[in-house]
């Protein structure tokens, strides 16, 4: 969607342009969930230098002589730093160079005040499911505080167009911890079929086919002028219209569904209702056309 708003806007913009920079798209939106897991490792981390600065006191509290570093020594942190196929995505992405220390202490510093994790402390019995459910709470925890959402706006265009997305698969992947092996990560990269064989050709169908996808939503406008459209309604309209025609083993409901859900984030108020009128509309014509063709799961209901 993004990429074709794009391709409006700057009408000199190649179809080849178009998809490299659709392809560019993918890989930040996957270095941004990578930059998040790392970020999540260092505000960990940071507890061996909390210890340090405890023992370092003259007069330390009850509190002090009993903390422990088990937030960043544990088998579910320990399982991902001595994953493989986690330290190559780290090089591979210089995630790295996106790290502040100014920042993870700030995120440490901030989440030492919770009382969960202070609870998290205090426990002499930990379990995984208590390390887990510590993790996830830290993490929900900074992406909903100004520092990190901060620092993810700095060096991520991208991060509240992906945010969302990102929170489900970093909230997934601490869930599957510990790691074995780098199935895991590997099986979160952005397959063939989901960029090539499905983005990649929805976007080109819609680049390609432009001038006959308007043609066929034009007179679903009723008494509006394609003209006064909002360019995002008209994007996604068109997108779910090669869904509908072109896509056999999408579910028509996934593609009516889905389009809705989209103009509720990136358009107008009143673009949900617009778009599911219209998309409402496409459909009933389309199926009596016999234009909508269907198979396996897909099968039109």
């Amino acid at each position: 969607m993004q990429t074709l708003y794009a391709a409006n806007r700057d009408q000199g913009l190649s179809t080849e342009e178009a998809v490299k920079a659709y392809r560019e798209q993918i890989q930040q939106s996957f270095s941004l969930y990578l930059f998040n897991l790392l970020q999540l490792q260092e505000v960990t981390k940071y507890a061996i230098q909390d210890e340090q600065s405890r023992k370092s006191k003259h007069l330390p509290s009850n509190e002090d002589k009993q903390f422990t570093t088990k937030l960043y020594h544990n088998e579910l942190v320990q399982s991902f730093l001595d994953n493989t196929s986690w330290n190559n995505c780290v090089k591979e992405f210089n995630l790295k160079d996106f790290l502040t220390d100014d920042n993870t202490r700030l995120l440490y510093m901030d989440f030492l005040k919770t009382p969960e994790y202070h609870s998290y402390l205090s426990n002499p019995n930990t379990t995984t499911s208590d390390h887990q459910q510590l993790l996830l709470f830290l993490f929900k925890y900074s992406v909903t505080g100004e520092i990190l959402n901060e620092q993810m706006e700095d060096y991520f265009v991208n991060w509240w167009d992906d945010k969302s997305l990102v929170i489900g698969a970093i909230k997934k992947t601490l869930k599957a911890m510990p790691f074995s092996n780098g199935e895991y990560l590997e099986a979160m990269r952005p397959t063939y079929d989901t960029v090539t064989e499905f983005g990649e050709a929805l976007l080109l169908d819609v680049i390609n086919n432009d001038e006959e996808l308007l043609a066929t939503i034009e007179p679903t406008l009723n008494n509006w002028d394609a003209d006064r459209v909002a360019v995002v309604d008209m994007v996604l309209l068109k997108m779910a219209l090669s869904e509908l025609m072109n896509f056999p083993t999408i579910p028509t409901k996934v593609t009516l569904n889905e389009f809705v859900e989209i103009a509720k984030l990136y358009s107008t108020d009143k673009s949900k209702d617009f778009i599911n009128g219209i998309l409402d509309r496409l459909f009933k014509k389309l199926d009596k056309e016999g234009k909508i063709k269907k198979e396996g799961r897909g099968l039109v209901e």
